[in-house]
């Protein structure tokens, strides 16, 4: 215990291989996903900012919109400007203490994301299948709250995870063949210094628990959510549902696709080739797409958009 107590000390950085290639072409790739960053930043302010000022939008789905695209900015911004560094360093080095906060705040954030997704598909169930009850359910107090439960629980669920980690043993290896600190690379680092089936089962079960029980949770509703447009009477009215239904549902599909492959079994060295990159279209991909998906197919979000575009 006291040897394996000793050698968790023993490595103070990692190194982040991010995407090896000449230094052109890092130059490269830096502009790109510079421009990606910046553009990802915009397209969620300008949500967050029209669900703001237009009272219009003072309504449960947008309030939980708004409160997705805040997230989106928090989650791109625990990510993508190491990235953004690491592209341009030499050493490509990252500290110890540094990759184990990166490694929280980024699982964290997507933890919460997970649980939005599930919300505001409970929110679309609600003024779908239960319109008449959606006013006396879905009250600015309880969208309130689902927020903040959101917040609060996304932080905490993978606390344990996170301190679980930090008593591995990390004995000398500490390059880490990803852009960040995430859960797979340093599990399987933490594994050639001691076997660690434990910590891999306890984090593989957390991971999906989360991702499973959210995304059948947000399947099925949205399967009720459907089958309630498609029994509408007005065509105008079940048009207007199954366009925002659809626009959630995509960026469902975005998210969670890359994730389950990415996460669903930290540690097994499964598609390892594949993870740094499933990795990345969900991480900076995914919120880059959002504000257009979720705007593109909205009248009243298009609407507000150009208000804020046009400054009036």
């Amino acid at each position: 215990m006291t040897s394996a107590r000793n050698t968790s000390h023993s490595v103070s950085h990692f190194i982040l291989l991010g995407f090896p290639c000449r230094r052109e072409i890092q130059i490269f790739l830096f502009s790109i996903f510079f421009t990606i960053y910046i553009l990802t930043l915009l397209g969620n302010m300008a949500i967050v900012y029209a669900v703001y000022w237009d009272h219009r939008l003072h309504t449960p789905m947008y309030i939980l919109l708004a409160n997705f695209s805040f997230l989106e900015i928090c989650y791109v911004n625990s990510d993508v400007p190491n990235m953004l560094v690491n592209f341009l360093s030499t050493t490509k080095t990252i500290s110890f203490t540094r990759c184990l906060l990166q490694l929280y705040f980024f699982f964290s954030l997507g933890t919460t994301e997970c649980l939005f997704l599930s919300i505001m598909a409970y929110d679309r169930f609600l003024a779908i299948c239960r319109p008449l009850h959606y006013p006396t359910v879905m009250t600015t107090m309880f969208c309130g709250n689902l927020v903040i439960f959101c917040w609060v629980y996304g932080f905490l669920w993978f606390l344990i995870p996170v301190i679980l980690i930090t008593q591995l043993p990390f004995c000398g290896p500490n390059v880490i063949d990803d852009f960040l600190c995430d859960l797979g690379p340093l599990l399987a680092l933490a594994s050639v210094c001691v076997p660690i089936p434990g910590t891999v089962l306890i984090c593989g079960t957390m991971s999906s628990l989360l991702i499973f029980g959210t995304f059948f949770y947000i399947i099925g509703s949205y399967t009720l959510v459907l089958r309630a447009v498609i029994r509408m009477p007005s065509s105008a009215g079940s048009k207007k549902a199954f366009s925002t239904c659809s626009s959630h549902l995509a960026v469902v599909f975005l998210f969670y696709g890359s994730v389950m492959i990415t996460y669903v079994s930290p540690g097994s060295g499964q598609a390892k080739g594949m993870q740094k990159f499933t990795t990345l279209f969900y991480s900076v991909m995914t919120p880059f797409f959002n504000p257009m998906i979720y705007s593109l197919r909205n009248k009243e979000m298009k609407d507000a958009l150009k208000k804020v575009v046009g400054g009036s």
